[in-house]
């Protein structure tokens, strides 16, 4: 650097921190390029070979520009080479198959998924785009979901039809389950003190209005969440969508391909889909992000049924104190929650295929385990304490 009447000469500070961000991102994409190229060497499925390629190409473009913009800051373009840990994956894949790292390529690109997003020079080539749509690729990739050719439903990928879902009934025999065994842990416990039949009731309907408030409120957050994460991501692949339906449709044709279709079968059902808006925005959302509208569902519609499942779970080692006391109060308390313990054992059974018998009992055997230890902590404190 020189000095010319006190004045400094040289990159201006500004132009000095554009360099060396340019170079670390011409680093970045000489990874992604490597990358790429040696999962497409030692892929053996044709199609996601060619989609590995593809994807180098696309990195190559990115490398193109930050050189470019190197030359243009008047700085040289320095020669990188890919870092060990690309080569540590490139051999792994090429020992062990693609699909052995594919999950932590997919960690890597959902973290780099937002490197772009405040440069403007990326912004202008819509790299943020690519490197989104490199994250969704490699999601879809790392699902397991891909087969061998001929072997996909276009139908299901074209969302001609729907399958139903036992999520709903699944959620609230689960939230029943939780209830049952928080409720009666909490009222054994209580009952273990012997304080009183009063004392162990309103514990108990404290225990049931905590539980289920906490868990409407939780399943509220939780939905609720969800749906402002899809309509923000909708938003922005409505926004790529009527912008760059080009690039959209090129990755839809990137995931059938990861799929399993052939790169033509790949790209006319892209283009199908995208020829229509409205089907397109949701195929992208289905396919792209793993979302779809009725996923997200009402908040207040979880929430409330969160709250009454759980109640029904957690009002049965309460219902017998009403009226009874001391130890038939804890027998007659114990037998009932044992038989909704039983009930919910064998209601799971319609999402594991096992037995009736062996879940009724297994779930039977730790929700009482559970209360034991409750009862037997509540009574060492009664003891102690003098209750």
């Amino acid at each position: 650097m020189a000095y010319t009447f006190g004045v400094t000469t040289g990159p201006k500070p500004d132009r000095a921190a554009d360099i060396k961000r340019y170079r670390s991102n011409l680093k970045e994409e000489v990874d992604g390029a490597a990358l790429y190229r040696l999962l497409a060497q030692a892929e053996k499925n044709p199609h996601l070979k060619t989609v590995y390629e593809r994807l180098a190409v696309s990195e190559d473009r990115h490398l193109d520009l930050w050189a470019r913009k190197l030359r243009e800051a008047g700085a040289e373009v320095p020669v990188f080479k890919p870092s060990f840990r690309v080569k540590a994956i490139g051999w792994l894949a090429r020992r062990f198959g693609t699909a052995a790292v594919s999950p932590i390529v997919t960690r890597m690109e959902v973290a780099a998924t937002g490197m772009y997003d405040d440069q403007p020079e990326a912004v202008e080539e819509h790299l943020p785009a690519d490197e989104r749509s490199h994250a969704r690729l490699f999601r879809e990739i790392s699902s397991g979901k891909r087969g061998p050719r001929g072997s996909v439903d276009i139908a299901h990928i074209e969302g001609r039809h729907r399958g139903a879902s036992g999520n709903a009934l699944r959620a609230a025999v689960l939230g029943a389950n939780d209830g049952l065994v928080s409720n009666l842990s909490l009222v054994m416990g209580v009952a273990g003190a012997d304080p009183g039949r009063d004392v162990v009731l309103l514990s108990g309907v404290a225990g049931l209005l905590a539980g289920s408030l906490s868990m409407a409120l939780g399943e509220w957050i939780s939905v609720r969440s969800s749906t402002e994460a899809l309509e923000r991501q909708l938003a922005i692949e409505k926004d790529e969508l009527e912008n760059m339906p080009e690039e959209e449709e090129a990755e839809l044709t990137l995931i059938y391909q990861a799929k399993g279709l052939t790169e033509a079968d790949a790209r006319a059902t892209a283009k199908r889909i995208i020829s229509d808006p409205e089907i397109a925005l949701a195929t992208l959302a289905r396919e792209e992000l793993g979302m779809s509208g009725e996923e997200s569902g009402s908040a207040w519609v979880a929430a409330i049924t969160s709250f009454l499942t759980f109640s029904v779970g957690a009002v049965l080692p309460v219902l017998p104190w009403l009226v009874l006391s001391g130890t038939t109060g804890i027998a007659v308390s114990a037998a009932a929650s044992g038989a909704g313990l039983f009930l919910v054992g064998a209601a799971i059974t319609l999402y594991t295929g096992k037995g009736v018998l062996f879940s009724g009992m297994r779930m039977l055997g730790f929700g009482l385990a559970a209360a034991a230890i409750t009862f037997g902590i509540g009574k060492l404190i009664g003891v102690s304490t003098g209750v």
